[in-house]
This record gives C-alpha cells, sequence and structure tokens, in this order.
C-alpha cells in the first residue's frame, strides 16, 4: 500500500481523550500541531469541513470527481481518496501526515479536509480566503455513525456501550469537541464569510443531484448535466461502499469484522438506536443547547 508501513499502522493503540484548546481531542490529531497551524493555504484550495461521520467522504469524492473526473480518470482507481483529499491534522505512525499530504499535492484546487471546529481551523485558510465547504448531519445519526465508527477504529478512543457513548455525545466529550459547537460554529462563520457553503447530509440523501448542482453554482463551475448525473451515480451510497479506492478498506487501523467504514448512510437509522427514555432525554438536551441558533436539521427524510 503507498505511503503505507502496515506493521507500523497495525501498531497504533487506542488514545486517551485528552483537553486541548478548550475542546477533547486525541494525540493523534494534535501532535503535529505547529505545522497544522502553520499550513500555508492557497487562494484556489478548497477545504472540506465537517464533524466526524457527517459526510465527509462522500463530499470528498464529489468535489474529486468534479475537478479531476475526467482530467485524471485513473486517480479514480489507483489513489484511495485519503491520499487524493488528505486529512489535514491526522498523524499516525506509519502513514505520511495530513500536512505532509497537503503539500505534496500537485492538483489545482487542492482539496483538504478536517474534522477540527472553526476556531482551531488554520488561520491562512481564512486570509486567503478559500472557499470552505461544510457538511453537517442531524445530532443523532451523527452519533449513531460516531459510535460505530469509534468501535472499529483503533485510531479513536474506546466507545464504551451504546448507554455510555450517548452521554458522552451529549457532553461533548468526543474527539472534535461537542457536534453542538461545531455545527453552529461554522453556521455563525458562515454569516461573514461568504465563500463557505453549507451543505446538510439530509439534502444531499434526499436529492444528491440537487445538491450537487448547488456545490457547482457556489464554486463556480459550469459542469454539464450528464457529467453531474455520472458523478451522482458514482457516488451513491452503495458504489462507495463497495469502492476499495473510497470505502478505507486499505487502511489497517480499521476492524471492518466489527463495522464497515460506510455502514448505512441513511437518515433516521437513529430510530434503530435510542431507546424511548434516551430520546426523550436527548431533545430535551438538544433543545437547550440549540436555543441560541436558528441553525434546523431534519432528523428523518
Amino acid at each position: 500500500m503507498e505511503g503505507f508501513d502496515v506493521s507500523l499502522m497495525k501498531s497504533v493503540s487506542r488514545p486517551e481523550l485528552i483537553e486541548f484548546e478548550g475542546i477533547h481531542m486525541s494525540h493523534y490529531f494534535t501532535d503535529n500541531w505547529e505545522n497544522i497551524q502553520n499550513f500555508q493555504a492557497r487562494p484556489d484550495d478548497i477545504l472540506i469541513a465537517t464533524y466526524p461521520k457527517a459526510g465527509t467522504t462522500w463530499v470528498s469524492y464529489i468535489l474529486d470527481l468534479l475537478y479531476f473526473g475526467n482530467i485524471a480518470p485513473e486517480r479514480q482507481t489507483s489513489m484511495p481518496i485519503h491520499v487524493r483529499v488528505p486529512f489535514l491534522e491526522s498523524f499516525f505512525p506509519g502513514i505520511p501526515s495530513g500536512v505532509e499530504l497537503a503539500e505534496k499535492l500537485t492538483t489545482t484546487p487542492r482539496l483538504i479536509k478536517t474534522h477540527l471546529p472553526v476556531q482551531l481551523v488554520p488561520k491562512s485558510f481564512w486570509e486567503q480566503n478559500c472557499k470552505v465547504v461544510y457538511v453537517g448531519r442531524n445530532a443523532k445519526d451523527n452519533a449513531v455513525s460516531y459510535f460505530h465508527f469509534e468501535r472499529m477504529n483503533k485510531g479513536q478512543p474506546e466507545p464504551g456501550d451504546w448507554n455510555t457513548y450517548i452521554q458522552t455525545f451529549m457532553e461533548g466529550k468526543k474527539v472534535f469537541g461537542p457536534w453542538y459547537d461545531h455545527v453552529c460554529g461554522y453556521w455563525k462563520k458562515k454569516q461573514t464569510y461568504s465563500n463557505l457553503h453549507y451543505m446538510f447530509f439530509e439534502d444531499m440523501v434526499e436529492d444528491t443531484g440537487r445538491e450537487v448542482e448547488r456545490l457547482c453554482s457556489f464554486l463556480g463551475l459550469s459542469t454539464p448535466i450528464e457529467e453531474r448525473e455520472r458523478i451522482t451515480k458514482s457516488t451513491h451510497f452503495d458504489a462507495m461502499k463497495q469502492n476499495n479506492m473510497t470505502n478505507y478498506s486499505t487502511v489497517p487501523i480499521m476492524d471492518f469484522t466489527v463495522s464497515p467504514f460506510m455502514r448505512k448512510g441513511k437518515v433516521g437509522d437513529w430510530k434503530n438506536h435510542f431507546t424511548v427514555a434516551q430520546n426523550e432525554k436527548f431533545d430535551e438536551h438538544y433543545k437547550q443547547k440549540m436555543k441560541n441558533t436558528n441553525l434546523q436539521f431534519r432528523t428523518e427524510i
């Protein structure tokens, strides 16, 4: 596997949650902090920002196809998505850091992803007025997806059982901090920073074609309709789940016997996990946390 030292990657052990810059983090995303903060963005870079498990890979793949699907089709079959769209803050043994991968990109634009909350994004992205694509996903489905991700990914802290997990999720004791602050932080930024396009996972599931069209409009791309339709088809969840270049099956720290990286991609799967009591408690807490924002999510479509 290009750029991987599998034996080193297999030695990755589950991290403890640490307090860092006002949020909870894992050392795999803070060990390279100086280089992350000093990263020099270019004006044509595109930053894909999300809370973990909110549709990051989906949007990354759509953007990659929009820009390079025709110019360099071989990328789609020979380079995993995490090489094409580096994860800026990632710093795991046996694999080049996200900063290194981003600096090595020869594409224009460079597509770069981050899970950092808005206040921790390297300043150069704002200074260079880079385009930022943010994807938000409703808290309940996001929590379920993050739970299964933590179960199968040795690079994440031990999630505990579902009941414990939902509690720590509400308390914001998750890598990359509270979901509430994350989605609201970027929503607030959007009000003053016009180069931020805020997308919703639920909208993408409902009508991917429409969302791709909106994305093209934001990016100033005049992609022909038949090309957009082809991209919509290639990025269908089931197609991506089968595609070894997008499903993360090449990453040794993820245990697919526990759960696939791409599990369901549905809206409303939370109903299969939340008990009535958990749901009532969550709703009450959610109302408190979100009372000062006009940001709205759909938990079913």
